[in-house]
């Protein structure tokens, strides 16, 4: 309708946000007025905040309380899972106060003398003061810069670690400190997972809590591995310095606390160059800490290493020391023995040791020189190797004076031989022969005997030529020696020698190696000769003999007709000791070395009373003690005692002693064995003027020499061969080769001991008791008086082990000493004729001899009948021997019956191979037979 006003349309305004007229232009004013109205700009009006009820908001707020109370009870009880998981099997920190690093078990002599270690980490304990104050810092500065301060555990080192991580994708950083470091050192393992760094950390704070700082500096100084096999600081200054820890100088110093980041990759032996960087970020951290002025920290890094790497030196008793090593791992385990730091008080006698080992290297030199240069030397250069990178075992240790070593040749004048024992570079391991050094093998030029590569055996002489050693030229060929030496009364082991050179053998020659014996078993052939009533001054006959097709033969092939048993055996014949073998029974005679301590399996033959059987050296000089010991066995030992590291003792080992034979029975055969020393093989011994025994030894072919001797205080033995067993020469005897060495090391034994004897019978003499004025017997009356013209001879059987023959002439004059030398104007018998027969008869047979004597034969005795002419007298003579019943020792008795060839209770030893069958001979059964010599 006209003239009625149009109704306005509202619409939505996004600009103003609110509604909007639509009309038009007319109805809402003048043109001025609509332009000044759109003109101006629109201004949109504030936004209305949202008006929330209360009680709306005090929901809100709860369930956002609730939600963070919710998360933290989740976070707290994760970790309180993740710590009781983790620390389950933790130690307790209790155990970390009675900790103990794996220190080295250390072994000392019966004179509290050092002379050893062992351990599987060589470690070198120290307090916090055994560390220098420049030390200490460098390993704050470059692995714990916060370490005085905080708690066990860096949270900003750990939080920029992750951080590091992260962005690198990997686990690059890490972010231990010395006592998380220590933590994983003492209990954990290096794995590198979030278990091990959560396990890691817990131990930290518990550490941090109950040890100070410089309990635990001290606790990780000495616990941390540095490598080349050193723990600890102390151990590796030592070894990279030759000198303490607390002696450091600060280029020392950081190159020691370099080394805990990489032991191996940092190195100043097998990485050198990466060592100097690592010392020199050391340098410039301490630096930056403002421990060292800028000057001080260049003149350090233009420093070199300044490595003064210590030899370690050689073992006085390598051979010895492994024995205790093996005894105490089978009493306490490997891992108390190498890393609880006990003390083991061993038998040892420092300077006897000492001694010991220059008599071997000596003695056996000295036997090389006698059979001559021979050559055949090594040479490195035809084995396609250069001198430079050569080493040979013998340089792992350190030489001085008087040592035997390997050298390489480097250069050969004809005056001259260069050569050196060590790396190149090294001026102390320079040496240098002149002409007077191998004039010995007949040789004038040097080139004429060496030339460079090859490998020679030298004695350091100790002497010098400018810069360089000087020492003699010697000779290896393999020979090889061993020694052993007991006391007496405790069986405490003195010295012990395995072989000439343990760096290139550890075979313990003296222990290990069973060697024939030759004529050093004979003291059990006579021991069970006199048990069986047998006397010193008896007559023996040395004739030809065989015994079914063995045919025994002396070392001098010769035979002396009638001899006392003592001379027989100090002159070493060996066909009475085989008659006294056969007399007595080679089972008795093997029952008799078993009861002495052998436990080597022997087989009954002959042959065997001559030493053809393999016994050790430990166990000869086990037995021989048994004669000075008044017929007592004191097992050998090698352990005194053994204590822990706060010094309690833990185990002690008393001497085993046994009863072998009484003591008159050994009292005789002391006598047989000093006739050895005084004028029989072993006569050289003479030399030292002091009351000794001993005996000989040498096998067929020359392969062993052996002498086995003792004063009344010490049991010495000594063994020389080839490992190969091949022969040693020519009139290589026992004492040619062995009892050299054996004197040598009994002048030191006997030092101080002028006073010393042997037990002797003179207190309480009884007749009988002394072989020097033993009561004299039936047979030696008989023997006196002439033969008569026709002996009475018994019936029976032809027997084939012929026996003791009593003398056909009257004793000399001197007959004080019952021993009668082979040279003494004596008649010695000449065997023209023999006949035996053996008494069976069910009445015993009657005889007469010269005025009226009888002569009876009781049921199974037998009887001999020797038919020779006296040494330079005419009529033919005869002797009829009775052989008394066997007159066992009260031991011996008490001891029977017992199984013949069985062996000590507790050993091993059992027959290798049957007895000998009725009519076989010992060639045919045992194969061919090589007796002993002497």
């Amino acid at each position: 309708m006209a003239g009625t006003p149009k109704r306005p349309v509202e619409t939505h305004d996004p600009i103003l946000r609110g509604p909007r007229s639509l009309v038009p232009d007319r109805a809402r004013g003048s043109a001025a007025q609509r332009s000044l109205e759109f003109d101006r700009p629109l201004r949109p009006s504030a936004p209305q905040p949202l008006r929330v009820p209360a009680r709306r908001r005090r929901k809100l707020a709860g369930r956002s309380t609730l939600v963070i109370l919710l998360i933290l009870a989740a976070v707290t009880g994760s970790l309180a899972g993740l710590t009781l998981i983790y620390s389950v099997n933790l130690p307790q920190i209790s155990d970390l106060e009675r900790y103990r690093p794996s220190t080295t078990t250390d072994l000392y002599d019966r004179n509290g003398k050092l002379i050893g270690s062992f351990a599987l980490q060589r470690r070198q304990v120290v307090d916090y003061n055994g560390f220098a104050p420049v030390l200490r810092q460098a390993v704050i500065s470059i692995e714990d810069k916060n370490f005085e301060s905080h708690w066990g555990i860096n949270v900003f080192r750990v939080a920029g670690a992750a951080w590091h991580d992260i962005r690198s994708h990997g686990r690059a950083q890490g972010a231990s400190t010395l006592t998380m470091q220590l933590a994983r050192n003492l209990f954990l393992s290096d794995e590198r997972t979030v278990g091990r760094k959560l396990q890691e950390a817990y131990l930290a704070i518990q550490i941090e809590r109950a040890f100070t700082k410089e309990q635990i500096f001290t606790l990780y100084g000495n616990q941390i591995y540095l490598g080349s096999g050193n723990y600890g600081f102390e151990a590796a200054a030592e070894y990279f310095f030759s000198k303490h820890a607390k002696d450091v100088n600060l280029t020392e110093a950081a190159l020691l606390a370099g080394l805990p980041k990489g032991p191996v990759a940092f190195s100043p032996i097998l990485n050198p160059d990466r060592a100097l960087k690592r010392r020199n970020l050391v340098l410039s951290e301490m630096e930056s800490d403002g421990v060292i002025t800028h000057t001080q920290a260049e003149a350090a890094r233009e420093a070199p290493l300044g490595l003064h790497v210590s030899q370690p030196e050689g073992s006085v008793a390598p051979w010895f020391q492994e024995e205790v090593r093996r005894e105490l791992e089978k009493r306490f385990g490997t891992d108390q023995v190498h890393e609880a730091g006990l003390r083991v008080d061993t038998t040892l006698d420092l300077n006897l040791q000492q001694t010991a080992n220059r008599a071997v290297d000596d003695g056996v030199a000295t036997y090389e020189r006698r059979h001559g240069w021979k050559g055949h030397l090594e040479n490195v250069i035809a084995e396609g190797q250069t001198t430079e990178a050569y080493r040979h075992p013998d340089w792992a240790i350190q030489y001085g004076a008087g040592d035997y070593v390997h050298a390489l040749v480097t250069r050969v004048l004809p005056l001259q031989i260069h050569a050196r024992i060590g790396p190149p570079g090294r001026p102390d391991d320079e040496i240098v022969l002149l002409p007077q050094d191998w004039q010995w093998t007949g040789q004038r030029y040097g080139t004429d005997l060496v030339k460079a590569g090859d490998i020679i055996y030298i004695h350091l002489t100790g002497a010098s030529e400018g810069a360089a050693q000087r020492a003699t030229l010697e000779q290896d060929s393999g020979a090889q020696g061993a020694l052993m030496a007991v006391d007496n009364t405790t069986g405490d082991v003195l010295a012990m020698v395995g072989g000439r050179d343990y760096q290139l053998s550890v075979f313990n020659r003296a222990t290990q190696a069973e060697r024939q014996v030759g004529s050093s078993f004979k003291p059990y052939v006579y021991t069970a000769a006199i048990e069986d009533g047998v006397k010193p001054t008896d007559i023996i006959m040395d004739t030809p003999v065989s015994f079914g097709s063995y045919v025994p033969h002396n070392y001098e092939n010769d035979f002396k007709g009638a001899m006392t048993v003592a001379n027989a055996f100090a002159e070493s014949r060996n066909i009475p000791a085989l008659r006294l073998a056969a007399r007595v029974g080679i089972h008795n005679v093997i029952d008799m070395a078993h009861k002495f301590g052998v436990t080597s399996n022997i087989p009954p033959y002959l042959p065997v009373a001559l030493g053809a059987v393999e016994i050790t050296l430990e166990e000869q000089v086990a037995s021989y003690s048994v004669f000075p010991n008044d017929g007592l066995r004191i097992a050998p030992r090698l352990i005194r005692k053994v204590s822990n590291a706060d010094g309690i003792e833990m185990w002690s080992d008393n001497p085993a002693v046994t009863q072998v034979i009484d003591q008159q029975t050994a009292r005789t055969m002391m006598g047989l064995l000093e006739g050895v020393t005084e004028h029989g093989t072993g006569a050289a011994a003479k030399v030292l003027n002091h009351p000794i025994g001993g005996k000989t030894g040498t096998t067929s072919d020359f392969t062993d020499a052996w002498f086995m001797g003792f004063s009344p205080s010490v049991t010495c033995g000594v063994w020389i061969g080839y490992d190969s067993r091949e022969s040693l020469g020519k009139k290589e005897t026992g004492a040619q080769a062995a009892l050299p060495i054996w004197i040598t090391f009994m002048k030191q034994a006997i030092v101080g001991k002028d006073d010393e004897k042997f037990p002797s019978d003179n207190d309480d003499l009884t007749p009988g008791n002394s072989p020097d004025r033993a009561a004299p017997n039936k047979l030696d009356e008989a023997a006196t008086q002439p033969f008569p013209a026709k002996p009475p001879v018994g019936s029976g059987a032809a027997i084939s082990q012929p026996v003791v023959a009593a003398p056909p002439q009257p004793r000399p004059a001197a007959s004080a000493n019952p021993i009668v030398k082979s040279d003494s104007p004596v008649p010695v018998a000449v065997p023209v004729k023999s006949t035996q027969v053996n008494a069976t008869q069910a009445r015993p047979t009657q005889g007469r001899l010269v005025q009226g004597r009888p002569f009876q034969s009781r049921p199974g005795q037998q009887v001999e009948i020797f038919h020779y002419l006296p040494a330079g007298r005419g009529p033919k003579t005869a002797v009829v021997i009775s052989h008394p019943p066997r007159a066992s020792s009260r031991l011996q008795a008490a001891a029977r019956p017992r199984p013949k060839t069985a062996a000590p209770s507790g050993s091993e030893g059992k027959l290798v191979k049957p007895a000998m069958p009725s009519g076989a001979s010992a060639a045919r059964v045992n194969g061919p037979v090589k007796p002993a010599l002497n």
